[in-house]
C-alpha cells in the first residue's frame, strides 16, 4: 500500500461518543503506516454522516514476542486506554477492539501532532538547563556523548505515572504526540501490563521524586477501580489476564506506598532502543 493520505476528520459526534463511532462505524483502509513494527493501517471510519481518521492494527499483523503471549497486543492497547480514561487525564486517544477488513484488531483515533513542539533534546552539557529533566548520556558517535533530556512538563509527568501503572516497556520519543490545542497523547501501548517489571521509558526525569498531590489522588481512584468488583477491573478483565489485572493493582499500591516516581530497577534495560 502507498503511504497514507492525511484526511482531516469531520465531526462525527461528541467526544464522549468517539469510542462508539470507532467501534460501530464503517472502516475503510486508506494506506499503510510503514515505520510501524507491526501492521498498522491508516483508515477512516464513517459514522452518523461524518468521518474520523484512525489507526487500525489487526491482530493478524502482530509480530510474535518472546515475553508476551501471541495475539494480545491489540487488547493491551485498549486496556491502556481504559486505564488512561480512568485517570481522567485523557493521555491515550480513544481506542476500541473491533472487527475490520483483516480481522479483529484495535482501532484508535488518529492524532495529528504539532510539528514545532520540542519535548526531547540532546545537549552538550553535564546538567539539564532550567525547564528540562535529565534522562542520561547517549553515545553520539566518534567517542562523544551528549545529555539526553526531556521537558519538565506536567503532561509528561502525568504520562510517566500512567506508564508506571501499565508497566509500559516501550515509551519512545516517537510515541509522544503533542497537539496544537496544548494536549499531549501517548500511543503504541502494545507491550504493557506484563506481570514482571518491564518499565522502559524516556521519562525518567522525575525518578525518585515525590508524586504530585494530583497523581496521588488519581492513583487512589485507580486503586478503588481495580479492587474486586471495581469498574476498572471489570473493564480490563476481557482484555488482559486476571494475574495482569492483579499486578496492575499491586503497582498502584506500590506507588502509593512509596509516594515517589519509580526508579530503574537495574534488572531490565531502563531506556527503549531506539529511544526515538
Amino acid at each position: 500500500m502507498s503511504a497514507p493520505e492525511r484526511i482531516p476528520p469531520r465531526s462525527v459526534t461528541s467526544a464522549d461518543l468517539l469510542p462508539r463511532a470507532l467501534a460501530e462505524g464503517e472502516l475503510t483502509v486508506r494506506g499503510r503506516i510503514r515505520d510501524a513494527s507491526n501492521a498498522a493501517l491508516f483508515c477512516t471510519v464513517a459514522h452518523d454522516g461524518g468521518e474520523l481518521s484512525c489507526v487500525y492494527k489487526p491482530v493478524a499483523g502482530e509480530r510474535p514476542l518472546w515475553d508476551f503471549p501471541d495475539g494480545t497486543l491489540a487488547q493491551r492497547e485498549v486496556a491502556a486506554y481504559e486505564v488512561s480514561r480512568a485517570t481522567g487525564w485523557g493521555l491515550v486517544p480513544p481506542t476500541v477492539l473491533r472487527e475490520g477488513p483483516y480481522g479483529e484488531g484495535m482501532c484508535q483515533l488518529w492524532i495529528e501532532a504539532s510539528a514545532g513542539a520540542e519535548l526531547l533534546a540532546l545537549v552538550d552539557a553535564e546538567e539539564p538547563a532550567a525547564g528540562w529533566k535529565a534522562i542520561g548520556f547517549a553515545d553520539v558517535g566518534e567517542g562523544k556523548t551528549a545529555l539526553l533530556v526531556h521537558a519538565d512538563d506536567e503532561r509528561l509527568r502525568r504520562l510517566a505515572v500512567l506508564d508506571a501503572v501499565i508497566n509500559n516497556a516501550d515509551r519512545k520519543g516517537g510515541h509522544l504526540l503533542p497537539t496544537d490545542d496544548g494536549r499531549l497523547y501517548g500511543i503504541d501501548h502494545g507491550v504493557t501490563f506484563n506481570t514482571e517489571n518491564k518499565l522502559r521509558t524516556l521519562l525518567w526525569g522525575w525518578a525518585g521524586e515525590p508524586l504530585t498531590p494530583e497523581a496521588v489522588e488519581v492513583l487512589q481512584g485507580l486503586g478503588e477501580g481495580l479492587a474486586a468488583g471495581g469498574a476498572l477491573a471489570a473493564a480490563l478483565s476481557p482484555l488482559i489476564t486476571a494475574a495482569e489485572v492483579e499486578a496492575t493493582r499491586a503497582r498502584v499500591d506500590d506507588l502509593l506506598a512509596s509516594g515517589k516516581h519509580p526508579e530503574p530497577s537495574g534488572e531490565w534495560p531502563a531506556i527503549p532502543w531506539p529511544p526515538v
